[in-house]
């Protein structure tokens, strides 16, 4: 079958999409612009008094350093925030890779983002959250403690996930939208494609287990804010903004959502075939 969607030109992407899309310029635009929603929220929620619960991904990546820039320059106090991980690679005995492992999402967020940022400002380690395969209640629970999220960054994965909710096409768009933090294995089109950027294609050190924060996490966030940017998103966002509902590609669960919206870079824009 031939998807029409997927030949629509950079030029025409969007319209009629039903998933709110910015066509932007390089990468650097897309990360900005991520960067300048997460400052932005946290200035304002300061200034009220308020707190500011974001959902955070690794991957993309390129909005930290620009975040964490700002934050420095404009002396932005991180005291009231709360960071949720999206996810992290298990072990075969489903434990947490060990954070010094390059692949280990933690010690990423230590290294690139925590670390890099004045200790008087920086999130408080307690507020510094990931999904724990040993403890998987905790962040459902934690975001309703909190009065829910605020923002839910990310991108989407080739196979359509958002944080690792791989396709699971025995249920129903509904009952994958409520699905929850749960550990699960990572599918092979995913280990594919990340170990290409991640292990220069050393597919066989890979880890093939994952926690991830649930489909209900994410959706129940007030917003959703994602950036494309690579060759194989070409497809990928033209299928999540025109394509069929379905647990099939989860990020098109995103066009039921109030309030989402992707950045797209220049070379996603680009007809996909």
């Amino acid at each position: 079958m031939v998807h029409d969607y997927y030949h629509i030109p950079a030029e025409e992407l969007g319209r009629g999409a039903r998933v709110p899309l910015t066509v932007l310029g390089d990468s650097g635009e897309v990360f900005y612009e991520l960067a300048l929603e997460m400052v932005s929220t946290i200035r304002e929620h300061n200034e009220r008094g308020e707190k500011t619960v974001f959902i955070c991904p690794v991957g993309p990546v390129g909005q930290y350093p620009i975040f964490v820039r700002l934050v420095n320059e404009e002396r932005l106090s991180l005291k009231n925030c709360w960071f949720i991980n999206m996810d992290e690679y298990l072990t075969d005995d489903d434990e947490w890779i060990d954070a010094s492992d390059p692949l280990s999402f933690r010690g990423f967020m230590e290294r690139t983002v925590y670390s890099k940022i004045d200790p008087a400002l920086v999130v408080p380690e307690d507020q510094r959250v990931f999904p724990d395969p040993n403890d998987l209640d905790r962040i459902p629970a934690l975001i309703e403690e909190l009065g829910g999220v605020d923002i839910a960054f990310g991108g989407i994965g080739i196979t359509g996930h958002l944080a690792f909710n791989e396709p699971d096409p025995s249920l129903t768009p509904e009952e994958f939208a409520q699905l929850k933090t749960r550990t699960l294995d990572i599918h092979a089109e995913t280990r594919a494609t990340n170990c290409i950027g991640d292990l220069g294609g050393a597919l066989e050190d890979m880890p093939h287990r994952c926690v991830t924060i649930g489909m209900s996490e994410i959706l129940g966030a007030r917003k959703v804010r994602l950036g494309v940017f690579r060759d194989w998103h070409r497809a990928v966002i033209r299928r999540t903004a025109y394509g069929e509902v379905s647990s099939d590609f989860p990020a098109t669960l995103l066009q039921n959502h109030p309030d989402a919206r992707v950045y797209v870079n220049a070379n996603a824009a680009q007809a996909a075939c």
